[in-house]
């Protein structure tokens, strides 16, 4: 029977080491109140302590000083198993630091591994992550001196063929965002912007005889349709009730409250970026270069992905050539149909005609189903190697990169030349490099993998990579530089600031 308690009540029955199961996305979906009540009770009374955070998709809110990063880096966990950390801004640099173990899994296989442990298999076996950095002969997915647990990842050999089988450790406790808890205590998601793992974390945690605790926005006076439910009564310990302190209508286009046709996405999306526009970050002429380029890679029918920063330009050009209306949009979250919103809002659907548990999700993206996907790159190297993930002095994590780009048909791969002070311009449709930046992006070899190019070779996959200057593919004899834009000096400007040889397709 479940019971209704207060935030800091809930908190105190999380004990010492437990294994504490997080539902959220990047930076939604998080039960905010918990983690501050943890932080509380932690500065109060040192406990909970040693604590081991699992999250598919990450659960930072963009913010060091909100959420978990506060007990995290005051000292409370002591692992971390998470497919993302780009929203943690404390807690990806104190990875680096040896200050808590912490792996970095591919999003797609977490969220599949709760599902199947949650119905008593053992762990999940695919082959997503084979010939990247989560490999063990690669690397493996420990992100700092001291983390060695090698029982999260192993190569196992099924008739022949090589795959990756993920194991998470079983949860004490549930932690999950929804809106509403009727009478009996079922859980509904009817304001939320997807459901994200919550289903499957709840039952891997009932099945390790754990408690799971639900934030909630309001109180049911009546009861939904029982297909709208996501989380039974049954599976539910403890609702806290906690009133949302945001009401912008905006966000309403995100959880379907309000209805979105095709014509006035582009409106909603713009509102959305002003409520973010604290926290984005403003592009150059080389982001819009590379996104109207990009863009042209679509075509009417496409079911397609795009990924944040700079493929996000993406939309915007599909918008303008006027096929926009004509393509599916999906995100990894679950959101199918609509407008993918960025910033803060990442994984939400501006107008989506359907939203589904995030396993769900990846079962249609591992089965090919995405025709095209858009996706940023820190770096890129002579294999087509593709490092999206580990910066030099951060480690943002994979995400949903690893399942998107292991299987999609056609992957575009969007990233500037070199940064830190890269200075583009264009007119009357001439590319005019002002200035290089002081760090390339195309090198010798990536400093950790995110997208095998000799696996997608083997795959079949057509491969492109969008610079502001230039285009290349990956052919099975090698990378081929495949286009040049008008006003860019082929030799100055591409081939003289490659640390390695390329195929020059342009000529054929």
């Amino acid at each position: 029977m479940f019971k209704i308690m207060t935030a800091d009540e809930a908190a105190a029955l999380i004990p010492d080491g437990a294994v504490i199961g997080l539902n959220s996305f990047v930076g939604t979906a998080n039960p905010e109140k918990l983690h501050d009540a943890i932080t509380e009770r932690f500065r109060a009374t040192g406990h909970p302590n040693n604590l081991t955070l699992v999250s598919s998709a990450g659960f930072g809110l963009f913010d060091p000083n909100r959420g978990a990063e506060n007990y995290i880096r005051e000292g409370a966990v002591g692992k971390i198993i998470c497919g993302h950390f780009g929203s943690m801004p404390s807690t990806k640099k104190l990875v680096l630091e040896d200050r808590f173990e912490a792996y970095n899994l591919p999003l797609g296989p977490m969220s599949h591994a709760m599902r199947a442990q949650a119905g008593g298999h053992d762990s999940y076996i695919t082959k997503v992550g084979l010939g990247i950095f989560a490999d063990p002969r690669v690397e493996g997915p420990g992100l700092n001196r001291i983390s060695r647990d090698e029982t999260l990842v192993k190569v196992v050999d099924i008739e022949g063929e090589e795959y990756l089988r993920y194991r998470l450790p079983a949860f004490d406790i549930a932690l999950i965002k929804a809106s509403s808890v009727d009478a009996k205590g079922n859980i509904s998601f009817e304001g939320e912007y997807s459901t994200i793992d919550a289903l499957s974390i709840a039952q891997l945690t009932r099945r390790n005889r754990g408690k799971v605790i639900v934030q909630v926005d309001r109180v049911r006076s009546d009861f939904s349709r029982p297909r709208d439910i996501i989380l039974p009564a049954v599976l539910v310990d403890v609702v806290v009730v906690c009133e949302p302190e945001r009401d912008n209508e905006a966000f309403g286009t995100l959880s379907g409250d309000i209805h979105v046709p095709a014509s006035h996405m582009q409106y909603w999306y713009h509102r959305l970026e002003g409520e973010n526009a604290r926290s984005g970050k403003a592009r150059g002429s080389e982001a819009e270069i590379i996104g109207r380029r990009a863009a042209r890679e679509l075509k009417r029918g496409d079911i397609i992905n795009i990924g944040v920063g700079i493929p996000e330009k993406v939309s915007k050009y599909a918008a303008a050539a006027g096929i926009l209306q004509d393509l599916t949009l999906s995100v990894e979250s679950g959101g199918t149909g609509g407008l993918p919103a960025g910033g803060a809002e990442f994984g939400a659907m501006i107008g989506a005609d359907a939203i589904c548990d995030m396993s769900m999700q990846f079962d249609f993206y591992d089965g090919g189903g995405l025709d095209v996907c858009f996706m940023g790159a820190l770096e890129m190297d002579r294999l087509g190697n593709v490092n999206a993930h580990r910066g030099a002095d951060q480690a943002s994590g994979i995400g949903g990169f690893g399942n998107i780009t292991a299987a999609t048909k056609k992957v575009v791969f969007c990233l500037t030349f070199d940064t830190k002070g890269l200075q583009v311009t264009e007119e009357d449709g001439r590319v005019c490099i002002v200035r290089e930046g002081t760090v390339p992006k195309i090198v010798e070899k990536v400093r950790s993998i995110s997208f095998s190019g000799p696996r997608a070779v083997q795959n079949g996959q057509q491969v492109l990579y969008v610079t502001e200057r230039c285009v290349f593919t990956l052919r099975p004899e090698g990378l081929t530089l495949l286009e040049v834009y008008p006003g860019v000096d082929k030799k100055r400007d591409i081939f003289e600031r490659l640390p390695f040889p390329v195929l020059d397709g342009t000529e054929e």
